[in-house]
């Protein structure tokens, strides 16, 4: 049972509004975060939960509105004082130096910018502390880029807590995490619960903000729908507030498939190290098939995605057709160029046909072109000239989406497609997948997202050590 809610408002938010050109991204809300309490914060992509925990933490500047930090002004805008206050963020996309030690990391938490000496076992002492605390062992001499994703999320909660942590603020903190793992995460945020620390979590997944959450506030364009204490509501309800209807996730019925579109033979594939991750599967996929893969992440799901996609090299037989596309896990990484425009994105792929003139690109047909994929595609921009990285993550991967279906791939590569993204922009990528397979593609689908799989593959089986297993066993991965 959750301890009985706190009373205590550490954090005062009161009327803050913000907004970027004419996009309203936060518009008169108010809401309180207490200390000793989880509070989840809830939302479609682009509602204005990045925006609202950008300006708790500093990064970010209201233009209208006030916060109060335990009853005294938050310096909003001062990112550095405020995580001095003790007001801590652990973002999505890891804030870690990869090729650095994990001491080394946790150190870079605590370097304050003055010219005394530093010493990397005084600077990681708190953190590790801290890790022992809450049962995690730290091996401080690891690389970072060596360690699991779980373990790499570890090391970002033990930079947050050192020193004097009274928030903790996490961004989608189990959508890359095994169940084993997220099940893990949340008896520590328990701990931290009740050690006092006001807990405040952006997630998507209503099934686990109903397992940990003691309160939830909903946001919708920009506005405050409702907060509430999670025994008073349920999953429909969130739903329901969040997005205002609710998509529906089965399947269709029974599909007829076509012939043999990929198929492998003794496929054996190594990692960056030159570590066999793949070793020696076989497996088909029919046209109009949607082929699931699941299993924890780090079982060579990258590698065999890149491999099926021609970007890596592989032992074995592999049978494909000539027009693949390849949607990555990691959109910012691999599927975007951020700094460029979401038109010149939609190029990446290669310059459709329709915008040249002979072997000369037209600037006005890409324009046309452009305009018509943010239209079919549903991708809230301004205009086609905006930057990729002013989008939400949502319209981030319908770019990705748009830029490699629009061109009738006879086999699709999507890993982790929904990964992070609100029950809206997951129905749409779904949609668009089952689409695609209607129209005689193979789609390959690997997830570790059970409930993903589920909803949408026609056939699932599992990567464990290697080897392709009909079930899912987690105990070796």
């Amino acid at each position: 049972m959750p301890p009985e809610p706190r009373t205590e408002a550490l954090i005062q938010v009161r009327a803050v509004s913000k907004s970027y050109g004419a996009v309203r991204a936060l518009d008169n809300v108010s809401v309180d975060f207490l200390s000793g309490e989880i509070h989840a914060v809830l939302g479609e992509n682009g509602a204005g939960k990045s925006t609202l925990m950008g300006i708790l933490s500093g990064f970010v500047s209201p233009d209208q509105g006030d916060i109060l930090f335990d009853g005294s002004p938050l310096p909003t805008g001062r990112p550095i004082e405020i995580r001095q206050l003790g007001v801590k963020m652990v973002h999505q996309h890891f804030m870690l130096v990869p090729q650095f030690l994990v001491s080394e990391n946790l150190a870079l938490g605590e370097i304050t910018g003055n010219l005394t000496p530093l010493s990397l076992a005084e600077l990681s002492k708190l953190a590790t502390g801290k890790g022992t605390e809450l049962g995690w062992n730290v091996d401080l001499q690891k690389i970072v880029l060596e360690l699991p994703v779980g373990a790499q999320q570890r090391i970002e909660i033990l930079k947050a807590l050192a020193g004097d942590s009274r928030v903790l603020i996490l961004d989608e903190p189990t959508a890359v995490l095994s169940p084993d793992e997220i099940r893990d995460l949340f008896g520590v945020l328990r701990k931290l619960r009740h050690q006092g620390i006001a807990v405040i979590l952006i997630a998507h997944k209503l099934s686990e903000i109903m397992a940990v959450a003691d309160r939830v506030t909903v946001l919708r364009k920009g506005e405050l729908i409702a907060t509430s204490l999670i025994g008073d509501t349920n999953e429909v309800q969130l739903a329901e507030w969040m997005v205002g209807d609710v998509p529906e996730f089965a399947k269709d019925g029974e599909r007829s498939f076509g012939e043999v579109l990929v198929k492998a033979e003794k496929l054996s594939v190594n990692d960056d190290r030159g570590v066999k991750v793949i070793d020696s599967v076989d497996f088909e996929i029919l046209a109009g098939q949607i082929f699931g893969l699941g299993g924890v992440d780090g079982n060579g799901q990258i590698e065999l995605a890149e491999a099926l996609a021609g970007v890596r090299d592989y032992d074995g037989v592999l049978t494909l057709p000539d027009n693949v596309a390849y949607i990555p896990q990691d959109r910012q990484t691999d599927g975007l160029a951020l700094g460029l425009s979401v038109a010149e994105n939609l190029m990446l792929s290669g310059v459709p046909s329709e915008c040249k003139w002979g072997l000369f690109i037209r600037p006005a047909l890409v324009r046309d072109y452009a305009q018509r994929m943010i239209a079919e595609y549903e991708i809230k921009v301004g205009k086609e000239t905006d930057t990729a990285k002013s989008l939400s993550g949502g319209n981030q991967q319908k770019i990705v989406v748009a830029r490699n279906l629009a061109q009738n791939p006879d086999l699709i590569i999507a890993v982790n497609p929904t990964r992070g993204l609100d029950i809206r922009a997951t129905d749409y990528v779904h949609r668009r997948l089952r689409e695609a397979a209607e129209r005689g593609a193979a789609v390959l689908l690997i997830s570790t997202d059970l409930d993903e799989l589920s909803a949408l593959a026609d056939e699932t089986k599992y990567l464990q050590s290697g080897g392709i297993n009909d079930q899912f066993l987690v105990a070796n991965a």
